[in-house]
């Protein structure tokens, strides 16, 4: 059933991509999606892709979902962006304890997540929990959630002795607008100011649990779903919207150089021109070549899930791997296809000037640290060890 339902939900995004088309610049200048557009991707299911059962959602498969991501942000970058990472959060949510997960979703099934992993502040060990204060950026599409998950170390007798995740509600957080950037500008990726809040300990998971696909929510939310590795699901989630990019990009490219006529040559219409078509080829092969290999590699993944079968740490390593290199295919196809494109190309408001600065700015997000993933895979396959908890 829920496979049908994530069809219906991708058919539903397929029909609101025009309006989103439409609304990529007004995003832009507000630095904000459009509180319309969160709305419509509401109404068609978008969030409640990886939402348990338990809680009114569909938990589909992670492949629906990132497909639905790829579409929106090749309509508009920044909310297929903000669709990713708010979309991503009821699955992390499904991993804490069932307390947590009723907490956020008990009266209001509908309730938005917004996060900021990155240890920029720190809890200490309380009676019956943590006291957790610092400041945290990039927490995208912060203006439409009402919750946070916020990523840092815990210190018991100042010594720091775990990671956690800790989910805070908006009355113990303000939102500082910060958010004035180049690329991505939509996405209101603004700062969380967290002062002393003391945190239940069924509101903080461990990346100890996390990274051994062993989570209290599993118990409520038994599904395959919840048994996938953290550190392939969500660094996917960065790499989908950025291919997503790239595919808008290519569509903006193709069509405005069929009616393009180059005055410095003549006159000669630019879909006559060989070295175009190669540029629009390579492009095109590599934009399917990242989408292949990630979606490939998280259903195999979630189809060894399904089957209750272990999940092999060699496969854990190349979805890294494939990841980051889909992140970086996207980037050259981009920079082929704008490389081709024109000057005309850099007037403010054209699609592919967007999607270009959209893509870079996501390019610098940590889950797409190139280096540090193609290391974890060629020591894994040395035999060696691997000491990394976004695998």
């Amino acid at each position: 059933m829920s496979e049908h339902a994530a069809q219906d939900v991708i058919a539903g995004i397929r029909e609101l991509l025009p309006v989103l088309r439409e609304r990529a610049q007004e995003a832009e200048d507000a630095r904000r999606i459009p509180e319309e557009s969160v709305k419509s991707l509401q109404e068609t299911g978008f969030f409640k892709l990886l939402q348990p059962k338990t809680f009114g959602g569909l938990e589909a498969d992670p492949v629906s979902f990132y497909t639905a991501v790829k579409l929106v942000a090749s309509a508009c970058g920044s909310t297929g962006w903000v669709a990713s990472i708010l979309g991503v959060h009821p699955w992390h949510l499904g991993l804490f304890e069932a307390q947590a997960q009723q907490d956020v979703w008990g009266d209001d099934p509908d309730v938005r997540i917004s996060s900021s992993y990155a240890p920029m502040g720190k809890a200490d060990v309380v009676d019956g929990g943590y006291r957790l204060s610092g400041r945290w950026s990039f927490s995208s599409g912060c203006d439409h959630a009402t919750w946070v998950l916020l990523g840092g170390p815990v210190f018991e007798d100042g010594k720091p002795v775990d990671f956690c995740t800790y989910l805070v509600p908006i009355a113990d957080y303000t939102i500082e607008d910060v958010w004035d950037t180049v690329g991505l500008r939509g996405t209101g990726s603004n700062d969380i100011i967290v002062n002393d809040v003391f945190v239940p300990e069924h509101r903080a998971l461990s990346f100890i649990a996390t990274s051994k696909c062993k989570t209290p929510g599993q118990e409520i939310n038994p599904g395959p779903l919840y048994k996938l590795p953290y550190g392939s699901v969500h660094p996917s989630t960065i790499t989908a919207p950025i291919i997503g990019m790239a595919q808008g990009a290519y569509d903006a490219h193709v069509e405005y150089q069929g009616k393009r006529v180059r005055a410095a040559y003549a006159g000669e219409q630019s879909k006559e021109d060989p070295f175009a078509k190669v540029r629009i080829a390579e492009a095109a092969s590599e934009i399917d070549a990242a989408w292949l290999q990630l979606t490939h590699n998280i259903d195999e993944l979630y189809q060894l899930a399904c089957r209750g079968e272990k999940l092999p740490f060699p496969t854990r390593l190349r979805v890294r791997r494939d990841q980051v290199r889909g992140t970086e295919r996207a980037i050259f196809a981009i920079d082929r296809l704008f490389e081709n494109s024109g000057g005309r190309a850099l007037r403010a408001g054209t699609p592919i000037q967007r999607f270009w600065r959209d893509a870079h700015a996501g390019r610098v997000h940590a889950a797409n640290d190139v280096e540090r993933a193609y290391v974890m895979f060629g020591t894994g396959a040395f035999g060696l060890p691997v000491e990394n908890a976004m695998v």
